[in-house]
């Protein structure tokens, strides 16, 4: 999931172009001030997605710097003083000339060598011609573009160049096809001359060129952006944990709380530095541009049945990172051990991670003890118990057969065995439709309240990207505004899993040259709806467009809906979330946050907190955020074409085209 942060302030140096001044941010490349002041230069070696070399020399300009003149390659030189610059100098252009007829005598009859050559005042060039001219249109000119390519839109280093000097040559080692090539095409793609050629005859798509087109603007942003942004490519998802820390949005000891002191014990640089190991790029599958998935190697597992061994750990991820703070476990090696059996044993992180906070907290307020958990502590922070507690869940044994059935389960066995409130484990029991919250705190947003609440298969993480939007960058505030996202992005996120495409880097990165949102803000950027739209018509030969794919994945999600609804859920009181996920619960919760709440209840509220207990202050939130909640469903159940009972009403599948009868049978009673 993408993060937002607060916009890098940047530093202007002012240049002088051919005369003409320019401004430029500090740290630009010369040749990207060069073409924003309407210049050009010529250059044999440049993609703007890819790391400049500087190995063709033709983008030379003639620098004058302190009263000190020299010449420069223009595509890496970093502007970082107040600089004037020439790019037809006579000694340039001379330069140039010579360049120019040096790469004509080699390849003469490559277009674009002898486009360049021209533009440098070369049209042959007899005096260069050797044993090593190479007559071929579509002969290599050793610019590098595809093992740069290689190396940063798919981290691989699979071609590079063997050979010096009128040796050099483009390979695979040992001269052989590298059975780790993916064919992901990026080499032919960027290659200027069509020395490197695409054979599309593996999947048959509809349109190939189309797919890379589209394709490839993903992998440029990924490379060229992330390490910025997201750094997915450096530690996966767990980039998130520290940001979610200092924005009160990691959840802490079962959702009370949406930080902790101890974060950094589980955070990002602690899982760069300590854990992660393989160095190389890892993702769902091989080629992938973002390779978000990260490994610890030979870590030595401490409890359960492959204790003392050394074993590899797919992971953590964010999630897993989310759920252990839950616990309170800020223990780097309990994460890790945590992942590895969770994985292993076939359990959610996050279910288990949400229910195993839940609880911890029923036992340290009592509702539970040692009798009940056969002799396990769970306290917050209880590292082995909590293991072991994990362990009997997947061996069906002792306490962790009840655990294992989940909150809902847990929340009426106790209140009707132990005699707990019943109100209460409702509103602390993390859980809505029977699935446990993914790990984002929502108290401070009513979009992803409503996100994680209204979601047919309940608060999974993919409805996690409201968060954002709504708390921390403001990009929906009003109830229109709401119900527009909680309407778009559903059926957004759906089309992906109908089309079997990852979700995360439609929005995991922002275009560095969008205007409209800051850098490294997470938004509806319509260049990457564009992409995907592309890249299954470039595959399947069908045109898609938003109102398309509004329609297929509409007719998904409320099929969805009525098959909730089928089996005895999928009405408004099934997208009620635990009070817990929109305020303070508990009078420690309150306090924790009080300057927040009590600047909430006076400036927004209309009521003024002073002389007001706690519990009578905590009174007034909850009937104004509950309010707030019904308003934003009641909104979001209108844009979806469903009843205020949330139901889908019979004129919505006829505008989807889904009104069959045993359909229209199974909601017919439940129409306005």
């Amino acid at each position: 999931m993408a993060v937002a942060s607060t916009p890098v302030k940047t530093n202007k140096i002012d240049i002088i172009i051919n005369n003409t001044p320019v401004s430029v941010v500090k740290g630009t490349m010369l040749i990207n001030a060069i073409q924003e002041a309407k210049f050009s230069v010529p250059t044999l070696c440049r993609n703007k997605n890819l790391t400049p070399t500087g190995s063709c020399r033709l983008c030379v300009v003639e620098i004058e710097q302190n009263g000190t003149k020299k010449i420069v390659t223009s595509c890496n030189y970093p502007v970082r003083e107040a600089i004037k610059v020439e790019t037809e100098s006579e000694k340039v252009k001379e330069h140039r000339k010579v360049l120019a007829g040096m790469y004509l005598g080699r390849w003469p009859n490559v277009p674009l060598v002898k486009a360049i050559a021209k533009r440098c005042g070369v049209t042959e060039a007899p005096e260069y011609t050797s044993s090593i001219t190479d007559s071929n249109t579509k002969a290599c000119i050793l610019c590098g573009m595809c093992v740069n390519a290689c190396d940063e839109f798919i981290m691989e280093r699979i071609i590079d160049f063997a050979g010096r000097g009128i040796n050099r040559h483009l390979t695979m080692p040992f001269g052989q096809v590298d059975p780790h090539c993916v064919g992901c095409t990026s080499c032919a793609y960027v290659c200027p001359t069509k020395a490197l050629e695409i054979v599309d005859d593996m999947n048959n798509p509809a349109d190939p060129k189309m797919i890379r087109d589209y394709g490839m603007r993903i992998n440029a942003e990924m490379a060229t952006l992330d390490k910025f942004q997201c750094s997915m490519r450096e530690v996966g998802t767990a980039n998130i944990v520290d940001v979610m820390n200092a924005y009160d949005l990691l959840p802490v000891m079962n959702y009370q709380y949406g930080s902790h002191k101890d974060a950094h014990k589980i955070g990002t640089q602690l899982l760069k530095k300590k854990y992660f190991t393989q160095n190389m790029p890892d993702g769902c599958w091989k080629g992938c541009s973002m390779a978000c998935a990260k490994t610890v190697d030979k870590f030595e597992l401490k409890t359960g049945p492959y204790k003392g061994q050394l074993v590899t750990v797919d992971g953590p991820e964010y999630e897993t990172a989310g759920a252990v703070s839950n616990m309170g476990c800020f223990d780097g090696d309990f994460v890790v051990e945590f992942n590895f059996y969770c994985d292993t044993y076939g359990i959610d992180t996050i279910s288990a991670g949400t229910c195993i906070g839940f609880v911890m907290e029923c036992f340290e307020r009592g509702i539970i003890n040692t009798t009940h958990t056969g002799g396990l502590k769970l306290n917050w922070g209880a590292l082995e118990d909590s293991l072991e507690l994990l362990h009997q869940m997947a061996r069906g044994e002792g306490f962790g057969v009840d655990v294992g059935q989940g909150i809902r389960w847990l929340k009426h066995k106790w209140s009707k065995e132990y005699g707990a409130d019943f109100n209460f484990l409702n509103d602390i029991g993390m859980e809505v439709k029977g699935l446990e919250f993914s790990e984002y705190m929502s108290k401070e947003s009513l979009a992803q309240q409503a996100g994680y609440s209204l979601a047919n298969k309940g608060p999974q993480h993919d409805e996690a990207w409201l968060i954002f939007m709504d708390m921390v960058n403001n990009q929906i505030p009003s109830f229109e505004d709401k119900a527009e996202a909680l309407y778009y992005f559903p059926l957004w996120r759906t089309w992906f899993g109908l089309n079997g495409l990852c979700k995360l880097i439609w929005n995991d990165v922002v275009p560095a040259d969008n205007k409209k949102y800051p850098p490294q803000v997470a938004a509806k950027v319509p260049g990457h709806v564009e992409d995907f739209f592309k890249f299954v018509e470039g595959m399947t030969g069908v045109p898609i467009d938003e109102k398309r794919m509004l329609e297929q994945s509409g007719r998904v999600h409320n099929l969805q809906r009525i098959m909730n609804r089928m089996f005895g859920f999928g009405t408004r009181e099934h997208d009620m979330p635990p009070y817990r996920a929109v305020g303070p619960v508990t009078k420690e919760e309150y306090e924790s946050r009080q300057e927040r709440y009590d600047t909430q209840m006076k400036e927004t509220i209309g009521v003024d907190p002073e002389g007001k207990t706690t519990e009578e202050k905590m009174k007034i939130v909850r009937d104004y955020r509950m309010m707030m909640y019904n308003k934003v469903v009641d909104a979001a159940y209108d844009r979806r074409g469903w009843t205020r009972n949330g139901v889908p009403k019979i004129s919505r599948l006829k505008e989807l085209g889904i009104d069959l009868p045993e359909l229209i049978e199974i909601i017919k009673d439940d129409q306005e």
